[in-house]
Parts: structure tokens; sequence; C-alpha cells
């Protein structure tokens, strides 16, 4: 079997991004080779590119932190059932091509009659968006959140997810991207502005929970918008990913922020949500990610969750994909289509 795959050789621009084939073994036991048909741009390819992802592999490698594609062959114990199949699959890097190789294990049945498109967005968006608000935070029905970059992958499924729960939602984003996270049915704010006064408005006694990705100074401002007894989940570290030197070091600094804060006898939590935690307890890990994406995938099947693609783009001008996902002026999530989705 040939692959396509996407290569990123070091620290360049998008448009170094090279386009190379090669062979792929049979699968091995355990395996399955799946075709892709659709793959995802997200922040983690972003920070990727830098050098500035916490525990990226060594340069180079193929990028592409989910996928979801057909099954054409199985390896020896797996259930030959599987072949013709749709599935998704989360895989860190290496989904930006045309095929792959997956534990059998790791794949999650797609339903009938969601677009591979509209799966692809809700792979590790939804993953991590519900286990941030049902696993970490443990959000209920009538409680308020903050979501910052509501407009974006993670945050538009986060807004959608917490209004089926019958959670209120204040999403941040920017003017222009008001009107589409209104729509989500969040309340929007300007982070341009006053983002604290805007929100104190909105919630004076602070919110029950707030969802950040940003990271740097603004996590402070997060933390005091809690209620007694929120809790503060942070995922990422945006502010920084444009500063040099150790790519680690703004993570473990935003990580002992966070600890100090458990310290405190404040009533409130600070956590740091990574969606590989717990892998360690493989068989625990993949029930959970069976079970969790399958929930969200399942409401996306129903139509209670509407999927926000920016852009459909063909694997090959992976380059023009990252370019539009970086250029924050899109909503949603830029995928890459495989040759049979085209």
């Amino acid at each position: 079997m040939i692959a396509t795959e996407i290569v990123l050789p070091g620290r360049v621009e998008p448009d170094g991004l090279t386009v190379t084939e090669r062979e792929l073994p049979p699968p091995n036991a355990g395996e399955a080779l799946v075709r892709m048909e659709a793959t995802g741009v997200s922040f983690a390819e972003q920070q990727m590119r830098r050098g500035k992802y916490y525990d990226q592999p060594a340069f180079p490698f193929v990028p592409g932190y989910d996928l979801v594609g057909e099954v054409v062959a199985v390896g020896a114990g797996v259930d030959r059932a599987l072949i013709g199949r749709r599935v998704a699959a989360l895989t860190k890097i290496g989904g930006w091509s045309s095929h792959r190789l997956v534990p059998a294990a790791d794949l999650v049945p797609v339903p009938d009659g969601l677009a591979s498109d509209a799966a692809e967005t809700f792979v590790v968006n939804g993953i991590t968006a519900w286990q941030m608000l049902h696993r970490t935070a443990k959000v209920r029905a009538g409680q308020t959140i903050l979501v910052h970059g509501a407009n974006g992958g993670v945050g538009s499924t986060l807004v959608q997810l917490a209004r089926a729960a019958g959670i209120r939602v204040i999403g941040t984003a920017s003017a222009r991207n008001a009107d589409a996270v209104a729509a989500l049915g969040a309340t929007p704010v300007d982070y341009r502005g006053d983002v604290v006064a805007q929100v104190r408005a909105l919630a004076p006694n602070g919110v029950d929970a707030v969802f950040d990705h940003v990271g740097g100074p603004g996590i402070v401002d997060s933390f005091g918008l809690l209620a007694p007894g929120g809790a503060l989940v942070s995922y990422g570290s945006a502010a920084t990913k444009n500063e040099e030197g150790n790519s680690r070091l703004p993570v473990l600094k935003l990580f002992a922020r966070l600890l100090w804060w458990n310290t405190l006898p404040n009533k409130r939590s600070a956590s740091f949500y990574n969606i590989w935690a717990g892998r360690r307890r493989l068989a625990r890990f993949q029930a959970r990610l069976t079970e969790d994406l399958g929930a969200v995938l399942a409401l996306a099947a129903e139509g209670v969750l509407t999927p926000q693609i920016a852009a459909r783009i063909p694997l090959r001008e992976a380059a023009r994909a990252l370019t539009l996902a970086e250029s924050g002026t899109v909503t949603g999530k830029v995928v890459l289509i495989g040759d049979a989705a085209a």
C-alpha cells in the first residue's frame, strides 16, 4: 500500500511542509489499516511546526492529531468485520496521511448518517470538550461557565455540549465572531476588551468553571473569575506559542501556578487537562475514549451538535490549510480530506 503523507521537516512556515509517498507494510497483529477520509488541523499542529508542542517527536514526522476513515485491512487477532467500517481514531501524530496503521483497540465506530468531515470536527475536539466538561470540571445543569476561544474547534464544541446539558455559557471571541458564538448558544464577550469587567457584569458572583487554552498572564484573570467551588481547567498555552526558548518552560510554569493555587484555602480548584493522561492504564484509557467519543458522535448524529467546519481542503494542500487555520479568521475546524472523500 502506497501512502501519501504530509511531512513536517523542521521548524518551518506552513509552505515548508512536504508531500511524500512511502510503502506501508501490512497491518501487524492487533492493527488495522485505515484509509483516511478526513483529518484535522488543530492547535497542536500549529505548535508542532514551531517546535513548541510539549512532547512532540523529533523532526521530521507526519503531523495529524486525529482522523476519520474506512478500515481496509486488519492484522491477526482483529475482527475482520471491521473491514469496510468507518471509524475515528486519536493518533497524536500521523493523521495527515492517505492511509494509517492504527491499533484496532483505538478505533471508535462512526455512526451511519454522520459524514466523515463532520465526524472529524468532533474527534480530538469532542473528546477534549466532553472530558473537560463532564470528567474534570463536572459542571452541572444550571451552572455558568466561561469558554475562552468559543469560536474555535474545542471552544465551539464545548459551547454546544454545555448548552445540551443545560449549562449557561459565556464565550470569548473577536467582535467579528460574536454572531457565530451567539448562534451556538453562548453569550459572546469581546476578548479585545476588558474581559474581566464584561464577565463580571454577566456573572457578578463568578462563574462555576473556566476553560482556558490561552495561558500566559491571562490565566490569573481566569482563576479570579471563579465563584467559590469553581474549577479552572487549563488546556493549553496559546499566549506563549511564539516565544523563543525551551518549549516546555511555559507549560511547566503554568503547571506550577496551577499546583500552587490548589494549595490555597480558597475553595476553588485549578487543573491542567491532558488528553493523554492515564494512558499508562491503557485498557481504562481506551474504554473512556470509546465511551466519551461515542457519546459525542451520537449527539452529532442526532443533530444535537452541529459540526463547525471552517474549510475542506485536499490533503496535498495541507500548507494552505495550516495557513488558514493559523490566520485567526475562521470559526470551527479546518478539515483535510482524503482522495476518496474528495
